[in-house]
């Protein structure tokens, strides 16, 4: 059954009539995406130290923040770059602040959360270009910003999650780009989706079929595209020799069974692959946590893995 905090979330969208991501412009779509912060995201932890950064990438600059939970004249900590949510076209650094400052606490690695080009403006593969060139940043200044360049991790959530799950797999064909850990939370593995959980959770659920599909053709521009693994990670031919995951679901999520096969493929393909879903949940869960109280656990559980993984 969907958690009761859950379906009264979802019975509110409903009372007020609020429009869906699909009836609003891309920049109405991110206005309403901030907005919908402070009424469902808990307050924003104090860290020791914050700072805003740019990266060089082959489009241009990269807009990144950077959470340190020790004092910076500590020791060089273990670093998660993270990429938010929110489809590729929604979605930025403060959307996601909340959750980056509550992983770097609980997991007492350094963030660095990356403000990546979206669509339509900028369609596939700027999204996966700005990410890889960002990771790659991070290692080389790994001196300047106090962290560990070997015990480096990628994360994301939703549209985050296929970018954290796509620079693994490109940092491992470079062989010049080591990754020690992938966190996926509710990951799009796929831009074509034909699954059970696809059909059942795409209507009523906050992330809908018709969502989804605003998302994807605001994302990819050719259809062809959706058969690249830099889109879909799911159908990349070699899924072996990858760092270990963490891969998080909900159970009243379109993308549910896309993200269960994916942590399948990987542990098929000899990685160390853990597989844990919220099964009372919808997809976006992880950023309410005023008003849903599993996603403090479903928080909790992540930076737990990432202490465990790269202490």
């Amino acid at each position: 059954m969907l958690h009761p905090q859950a379906r009264a979330l979802l019975d509110l969208i409903d009372q007020r009539a609020a429009p869906a991501v699909h009836e609003q412009t891309p920049l109405e779509a991110r206005e309403s995406y901030r907005a919908r912060r402070f009424f469902t995201q808990p307050d924003a932890q104090p860290v020791a130290h914050v700072r805003e950064l740019t990266a060089d990438g082959p489009h241009g600059p990269i807009a990144m923040r950077l959470y340190r939970p020790t004092p910076e004249t500590s020791s060089a900590l273990p670093v998660l770059v993270y990429f938010h949510g929110g489809g590729w076209v929604i979605g930025d650094l403060d959307t996601h602040d909340a959750l980056c400052r509550a992983l770097a606490n609980g997991s007492g690695c350094t963030v660095v959360s990356v403000d990546y080009r979206m669509g339509p403006e900028h369609r596939f593969p700027a999204a996966v270009d700005d990410c890889l060139a960002a990771t790659y940043w991070v290692r080389r200044n790994a001196a300047a910003l106090n962290v560990n360049p070997d015990k480096l991790a990628v994360g994301g959530d939703s549209a985050g999650g296929n970018l954290a799950a796509v620079i693994a797999l490109a940092a491992r064909n470079a062989g010049d780009l080591p990754v020690a850990y992938q966190l996926l939370i509710y990951p799009a593995t796929v831009q074509r989706r034909v699954t059970r959980s696809g059909a059942v959770n795409g209507q009523g659920l906050l992330l809908t079929v018709d969502s989804m599909r605003y998302f994807h053709d605001h994302y990819i521009d050719d259809d062809r595209h959706d058969h690249d693994w830099r889109a879909a990670p799911l159908l990349c031919d070699d899924l072996g020799r990858l760092p270990p995951a963490l891969v998080l679901t909900a159970g009243f999520d379109p993308l549910r069974d896309e993200g269960i096969e994916y942590a399948h493929r990987l542990t098929q393909a000899g990685n160390r692959a853990t597989l844990v879903s919220f099964e009372r949940q919808i997809h976006g869960f992880i950023t309410m946590g005023k008003v849903i109280d599993e996603a403090e656990e479903a928080v909790a559980m992540c930076a737990a893995a990432l202490k465990r993984a790269l202490s």
